[in-house]
C-alpha cells in the first residue's frame, strides 16, 4: 500500500538550452520520483519504457524507489528546446511507447494517483475514472493538450475533459495549459470553471511567477522562490506537484503546500537533471529564500 503512486512514462530526453545539449531521462514520472523519493512517504511508480532505457528504471531502484516496469517496443523520446527565457519550451517528439491500461494496477494499491500522461493516448479517461472509485486522483493535464504532427507537438483541446474532470481531486495545469483547456485567459475565472466540472483543487502553475490556487471558493497566492541561478527549468511543474502532494499527504494546508512545492521547484531549476536535494533543504528555502509575488490577486 502507497501513499502515492504515480502513473506514467519515462522518457529519453534531449535538453536543448543556451549553454548545452544533453541527453537524459525525463517524463513526469521520472522528476516526480526522483524528488518525492527524498521525502518520508511510502511512494510507487508505475512506468513503461523500451530495452534500451531500463537502466533508468535500476537507477530509480538503486535510490530506493519501487517501480513496476511494463514493457514497451520504444520509450517517449522528447527535444526539449528552451530559448533564453526559460518559461518558454519547443517540443519535438521523436518516439511513442505504449499506453496504460487499468489492468496494469489491479494489484496497486494507494491513497493517492498521481497521473502523468504526456500524450493523449498515454491514460485513457476510463482508467481515471476507475482509480476515482478507489482512490483521490491527481492529474498533471499536459499530456491531454497535446498532438503531435510530423514530430511537432501542439496545442490542443481536450475533448473528453468534463467527462474525466469530474474524477479529479487535484488538477495541475500551466498557464498556457489553462487557456487551452478553458477557452479563457483569466486566472480566476477559468480556476472556477475547472472547479464547476469537478476539481477540488486547481493549480496553476506561472513559471517565474509563482502559483495560483483554487479550492472551497478561495484563492492561494502562492510566491515564486527566486533561484540563486537558473540552470534547467525541466521537470519543474513535476518537482513541484511532488512536493505539494508530499505536503498535501502529512495534512499541511493549501498555502504551506504550495509554498514548500514552490521552494522544492526553485530548488530543481539551479541544476541540470531531477532534484537531488533533501526536506531540510527546501525548508531552509520557505524559511530563507526570496519571494516574489506576482500581486495579481
Amino acid at each position: 500500500m502507497y501513499d502515492i503512486c504515480c502513473v506514467g512514462h519515462i522518457t529519453l530526453d534531449r535538453v536543448v538550452t543556451p549553454q548545452s545539449s544533453v541527453y537524459m531521462a525525463g517524463g513526469t514520472s521520472f522528476y516526480f520520483s526522483s524528488a518525492i523519493h527524498q521525502l518520508p512517504v511510502q511512494y510507487g511508480l508505475v512506468t513503461a519504457l523500451g530495452d534500451a532505457e531500463m537502466q533508468y528504471v535500476e537507477d530509480l531502484r538503486a535510490l530506493g524507489v519501487s517501480v513496476t516496469a511494463l514493457p514497451s517496443r520504444y520509450s517517449v523520446f522528447f527535444e526539449n528546446i528552451y530559448p533564453a527565457n526559460a518559461d518558454e519550451r519547443i517540443q519535438n517528439v521523436l518516439a511513442i511507447a505504449e499506453p496504460f491500461a487499468i489492468g496494469h494496477l489491479k494489484e496497486i494499491q494507494s491513497a493517492v494517483f498521481h497521473l502523468g500522461p504526456l500524450l493523449a493516448e498515454d491514460i485513457p479517461v476510463s482508467m481515471i475514472r476507475e482509480l476515482a472509485a478507489r482512490s483521490s486522483v491527481s492529474l498533471d493535464v499536459q499530456g491531454y493538450l497535446r498532438t503531435v504532427r510530423n514530430q511537432k507537438v501542439f496545442a490542443v483541446d481536450w475533448q473528453e475533459k468534463k467527462d474525466a474532470l469530474q474524477y479529479v481531486s487535484i488538477l495541475k495545469t500551466s498557464e498556457s495549459e489553462m487557456e487551452v483547456l478553458t477557452g479563457h485567459a483569466d486566472i480566476k475565472s477559468s480556476a472556477i470553471m475547472l472547479n464547476k466540472w469537478g476539481v477540488k483543487e486547481v493549480i496553476v502553475t506561472l513559471g517565474s511567477k509563482g502559483s495560483v490556487i483554487y479550492s472551497n471558493d478561495r484563492f492561494y497566492e502562492i510566491p515564486a522562490f527566486v533561484p540563486r541561478v537558473t540552470v534547467d527549468a525541466t521537470g519543474c511543474g513535476d518537482t513541484y506537484m511532488a512536493g505539494y502532494l508530499y505536503k498535501r499527504h502529512q495534512q499541511a494546508d493549501i498555502q504551506d503546500a504550495g509554498e514548500f512545492a514552490a521552494a522544492i521547484a526553485s530548488l530543481k531549476i539551479e541544476q541540470s537533471g531531477p532534484f537531488k536535494g533533501s526536506e531540510n533543504d527546501v525548508l531552509q528555502v520557505v524559511r530563507q529564500g526570496e519571494r516574489y509575488f506576482a500581486g495579481w490577486l
